[in-house]
């Protein structure tokens, strides 16, 4: 078990550079997996989430190598995976899983699926369910990991409306549609992150989408499209580098630059929620790299004022929420989140974790089956350290060492390892901007 402790800090000052977006590295992945030729990735996310993907795209097959400073993956086209020889781990990879899951479904193999503790108590009905429309045969446990899968060579095109937004659920469906012969269609209630969409435009794929007056969305995937390998250059993640930006928010005298981070508008809802609670938050530099908007995020310590979210804002920040949490508790007046309630099923529940941990420290924070909402409070600093377990969700875990840099006793976090899951080199960044951090 490793723990980290963070301590009361003077400022954080400079500029970083915080790793690849996790979402985008596993789905250039596999979607080079798809495509005919070289796809080379700079800049991939080597996490333990990602790598676990890497890791059982090769035992189904695919050639991938690193050379140099870029990933290459030799892709056979689509449908061209073989059923793996063992089962497929993917650790705590809740997007690597249901991705993958939807790929397989598509395919004339067999595959099993497993991962950790925290990931075999996560739903996987919510891809099951459209799975099975495409012709698939599946074996779960109460729809939960362990899960075999035997796919369809042509799987039927999946017509589905899903009433969660999910940009994971979207992604396996699309996945499952590359080799079906019509089209896949899906309707999301609120557009979600979108990367697959615009990656498989990048590639070659003749896909759409179309937002309606009611703010849902339907995507259409012609069926078999021609991908043909791709150079990615991924950029730094948002979601990442929301940490650095939370803690130099509520530090006094802070100001942070964080370079080349992916600024698609289905990411940034942190970051516009601060602005509208009046942190200093700019956008810089901005240009276009493989298909993705790509700046640099300026921060300054704001005096904050606590805003209602607007709900329709949720699935741009949902990783955000944790974060979100330590930044409402010292803004003036109260945050009120709604809308929340996929979040129970993350790696923990967050909202029961947020609640239970916050309330260690005294601050009046309160939350139902959906929603949280904080009375923030510049004063509050207990008066001994404050342990917390982060239940090995790097989310909590990151969010509570940010919190204890403003606690003169300091904070404590348990099972702290589970950071390498998304941001491994965390504790070398923070340090780097002078945050008060110990082994």
């Amino acid at each position: 078990m490793v723990s980290i402790t963070s301590i009361k800090s003077k400022k954080l000052s400079g500029e970083i550079f915080v790793p690849g977006d996790k979402s985008i590295s596993h789905r250039a992945l596999i979607l080079g997996a798809c495509a005919v030729g070289k796809t080379t990735i700079e800049n991939l996310l080597e996490s333990e989430d990602v790598l676990a993907t890497l890791n059982a795209l090769k035992l189904l097959g695919v050639n991938i190598k690193k050379s140099k400073n870029f990933w290459e993956i030799r892709g056979n086209g689509q449908g061209s995976l073989k059923s793996p020889d063992k089962i497929l781990n993917l650790g705590n990879s809740g997007t690597g899983v249901r991705l993958l899951m939807g790929l397989v479904a598509g395919c004339d193999i067999t595959a099993s699926f497993t991962g950790d503790e925290s990931l075999c108590t996560r739903p996987m009905k919510r891809v099951l369910v459209p799975l099975e429309k495409s012709g698939a045969e599946i074996l779960s446990n109460d729809f939960k990991l362990p899960i075999t899968i035997k796919g369809n060579k042509i799987p039927i095109p999946i017509k589905y409306s899903s009433s969660l937004s999910s940009a994971q659920v979207k992604s396996c469906v699309l996945l499952n549609g590359l080799t079906s012969t019509g089209n896949t269609s899906y309707i999301e209630r609120v557009k979600s992150r979108d990367h697959t969409e615009k990656m498989l435009h990048f590639m070659g794929a003749k896909i759409s989408s179309k937002c309606f007056d009611n703010g849902s969305n339907k995507v259409e995937l012609a069926g078999l499209p021609y991908l043909k390998g791709k150079h990615f250059n991924i950029p730094n993640d948002p979601s990442s580098a929301a940490f650095p930006s939370a803690a130099a928010l509520i530090i006094p005298n802070s100001e942070i630059k964080i370079k080349n981070v992916c600024l698609n508008v289905l990411r940034t809802g942190f970051y516009e929620t601060i602005k509208d609670m009046g942190g200093y938050i700019k956008f810089i530099n901005q240009k276009n790299i493989s298909g993705e908007v790509v700046g640099d995020i300026q921060v300054k310590y704001s005096q904050l004022k606590g805003i209602v979210v607007p709900e329709k804002r949720v699935p741009s920040m949902i990783d955000e929420f944790p974060i979100f949490c330590i930044v409402a508790c010292f803004a003036e007046g109260e945050t009120v989140m709604t809308g929340i309630k996929d979040l129970r099923n993350k790696e923990s529940d967050r909202i029961k974790e947020m609640v239970e941990n916050l309330n260690k420290f005294g601050f009046d924070i309160k939350s139902t089956i959906n929603s949280i909402s904080i009375i923030g409070n510049k004063k509050i600093n207990p008066g001994r350290e404050i342990v917390i377990d982060s239940k090995f969700d790097h989310r909590i875990a990151m969010s509570f060492l940010c919190l204890g840099l403003l606690m003169v006793n300091g904070v404590k976090v348990k099972n702290a390892e589970t950071i390498n899951s998304s941001f491994p080199s965390f504790f070398n960044i923070m340090k780097s901007l002078g945050a008060n951090l110990k082994k």
